[in-house]
């Protein structure tokens, strides 16, 4: 299929850009010599990178399913491009608050829309009946190479130097990664990522404005996607929970371990393990689910959670915290892969990318409120076990919330808007 392997290679160049700049923003503003970084800081700068979006992303969402998909991931990457430029100088001239955040937000929102329409677009290129295998590969390498963009950013980091000026010019190639991802996306042919129907509106406003409310109609007229993305925003809460500690674990409480590190080099450490947890959840996941079946897997996944959680996070110590990060992303990874997955077959591709743009603005809105609340009653040094085991129960109740969406009476589907056929859903 070279149409996939097209694709997977504009999802794989994207993602290696998304993990560098990242990890190199992440060392600029938190393990930097020249800046101090508190728990109210830390929220601040995750409200003001994700929130923004969280609210624009189910509008632009619409031009996804209206607009050819593969001219959007190129002006998109190529936008990108731009403003990782201009935050990288912003870095460079020890600008922080609003002036550096403003230019990352629109960096890492336009990478969430062009991941929303990579994942959109992936029915156009596999057979319907190779989705989850397909799902499983690109989300899986996509995740691996951002793991591999962060390590490449720590890399440069302590050759270029950990100040303002080396993070600059680590953050700045970034943008190698991001033209490359736009060219590669250059070479489809118009209309070959969808949508089906190729309607480029005149009046773009009124075709933005609905894009909220089909993507929460067509969600909700669509039980197996209302109940995999309640499991999956309850997971990103706690894991909101989680990173927070991890973070000032990292920063201000741990200490090195034989050969592992804390600091920077721990948080490097945390991206390996949970790369290791994403290719292991790539691996097995459709094994699983053939198996057990989805409900029994995205189950499985959250009270495995809920249990490293437990028992590995309250030890707080190296070891037991980079095994807790493998164990939970691992977990997280499946349940992912079962709403993508979910959203690919049960959501008619006419309002797909808006379903993509809804979900992930819910993903982003859950992570930054965990974050926010955990940073109002978290000591510095991040130990707290109350707080690790709220986590815990989050996992519990999303596997609650799970169960009770997916026993909800299927409604009446709403013609033009979710698929009329039922016979094999990959959930319930």
């Amino acid at each position: 299929m070279p149409a996939y392997r097209r694709l997977l290679a504009t999802r794989l160049a994207s993602q290696w850009g998304d993990g560098l700049f990242q990890a190199g923003l992440a060392g600029a503003v938190l393990f930097n010599p020249e800046r101090q970084a508190d728990p109210a800081a830390i929220a601040a700068g995750f409200a003001v990178l994700l929130l923004p979006y969280s609210f624009i992303g189910p509008f632009t969402g619409a031009l996804l399913d209206r607009w050819d998909r593969k001219k959007v991931i190129v002006v998109a990457n190529v936008t990108r491009a731009v403003f990782i430029l201009l935050t990288a100088a912003a870095v460079g001239a020890g600008l922080s608050g609003l002036p550096l955040y403003i230019s990352a937000l629109i960096v890492m929102g336009i990478g969430r829309f062009v991941g929303s329409g990579l994942s959109a677009s992936l029915p156009h290129v596999v057979p319907e009946d190779h989705l989850v295998e397909a799902n499983a590969l690109a989300t899986t390498a996509g995740a691996i190479m951002a793991v591999i963009g962060a390590a490449c950013a720590i890399g440069f980091r302590t050759v270029l130097g950990a100040g303002d000026g080396g993070s600059a010019w680590t953050t700045s190639i970034a943008v190698i990664g991001l033209l490359l991802s736009a060219f590669i996306a250059s070479r489809f042919k118009a209309g070959v990522l969808g949508p089906d129907e190729v309607d480029e509106p005149h009046n773009a406003f009124k075709a933005v404005a609905r894009g909220l409310l089909d993507g929460a109609k067509a969600t909700w007229h669509t039980p197996s996607v209302t109940a995999a993305l309640a499991a999956v925003l309850a997971h990103r809460a706690a894991f909101g929970i989680s990173l927070m500690i991890t973070l000032l674990l990292m920063r201000y409480s741990l200490e090195d371990v034989g050969i592992l590190k804390a600091g920077i080099g721990g948080l490097g450490e945390v991206a390996v393990a949970g790369g290791a947890g994403v290719l292991l959840a790539g691996i097995l996941t459709d094994r699983i689910v053939d198996r057990f079946g989805v409900t029994r897997t995205v189950c499985g996944a959250l009270l495995l959670s809920a249990a490293a959680q437990i028992g590995l996070g309250l030890p707080m110590t190296l070891p037991t915290i980079l095994m807790a990060a493998f164990v939970i992303i691992f977990a997280g990874q499946i349940v992912k892969l079962c709403v993508d997955t979910a959203v690919q077959h049960d959501i008619g591709d006419e309002v797909r990318g808006r379903v993509f743009s809804l979900y992930d603005t819910l993903f982003n809105i859950a992570q930054v409120t965990a974050v926010s609340i955990t940073a109002t009653v978290v000591p510095l040094n991040g130990r707290s076990h109350g707080l690790m085991i709220a986590a815990a129960c989050l996992y519990l109740i999303g596997m609650a919330a799970f169960l009770l969406l997916l026993a909800r009476k299927r409604q009446v589907q709403h013609p033009g808007l979710v698929r009329e056929d039922d016979s094999s859903h990959p959930i319930g």
